[in-house]
């Protein structure tokens, strides 16, 4: 199978273009390096020319602090659908977030923009699956919810159930043969300023970790944790911790 990886130099698209080579297929790895713009469409449609499936893990932020990011997600997932329509590609697989649907979220503008993608793909007429995954282990340090000094690092108090990105990785590439929505989660709860002190421990990270309010309390209540559908897939993070003292 040929596999068109949108926003393959990210986070999770460096492993997804790992997790499909490794599982036998063509990857095409795009990426505003590889001169491909979900935002403009520019070398797009070239990107997907051919591909039997595509994997959305673009993040398509706006250069404009200004701009409408929530406008500027869904113009890009059109964009992608009406590429993927024109070329015929078979499944179109949509990396978002679980629970962002929750009330809680209404004025989160990066949850909004992402529920905002999930309808247009929703609409489409391509086969395609929406994985929602839980917070991935990589969220230790992630500044949505992490300010880092010199010296030590705030850490706002969510309780989530982490992921690999390793593992939705794989669920990703496992999609393009079987287009169907799903979650994914790992399998223990954590908070994450512990999360992100074990983690700095790991790396040999001597800076210390103070916990800081949420912005608001459903974060520190719950409302992230695997939804009652959820698959839950390991490793848990005393595993994946592990592996990076390894």
């Amino acid at each position: 199978m040929k596999i068109t990886v949108l926003g393959a130099t990210g986070t999770a698209g460096r492993l997804i273009v790992s997790a499909a080579r490794a599982a036998g297929h063509d990857v095409v790895e795009a990426s505003r390096a590889t001169g491909v713009d979900v935002q403009t469409g520019a070398g797009l449609a070239e990107a997907i020319a051919g591909s039997n499936a595509v994997i959305d893990a673009s993040n398509p932020f706006p250069a404009d602090p200004d701009a409408d990011v929530v406008e500027v997600f869904a113009d890009a997932s059109r964009r992608i659908v009406d590429a993927c329509e024109q070329a015929g590609v078979r499944a179109l697989v949509y990396l978002s977030i679980c629970n962002i649907d929750a009330d809680a979220f209404v004025d989160f503008g990066y949850y909004v923009a992402k529920r905002a993608q999930e309808k247009v793909v929703a609409a489409s007429a391509v086969p395609h699956s929406i994985v929602r995954s839980a917070q991935w282990m990589e969220f230790a340090l992630n500044p949505a919810a992490v300010e880092q000094s010199d010296t030590g690092v705030r850490v706002q108090d969510w309780v989530i159930q982490p992921i690999a990105v390793a593992t939705v990785a794989d669920v990703l590439v496992e999609a393009c043969a079987d287009p169907r929505n799903r979650d994914v989660a790992g399998p223990e709860q954590i908070r994450l300023p512990d999360l992100t002190a074990r983690y700095l421990r790991a790396i040999g990270d001597s800076r210390t970790v103070d916990g800081v309010a949420a912005p608001i309390s459903e974060l520190s209540e719950g409302v992230l944790l695997a939804p009652p559908n959820a698959e839950i897939l390991g490793p848990g993070p005393d595993e994946w911790l592990a592996r990076l003292e390894a």
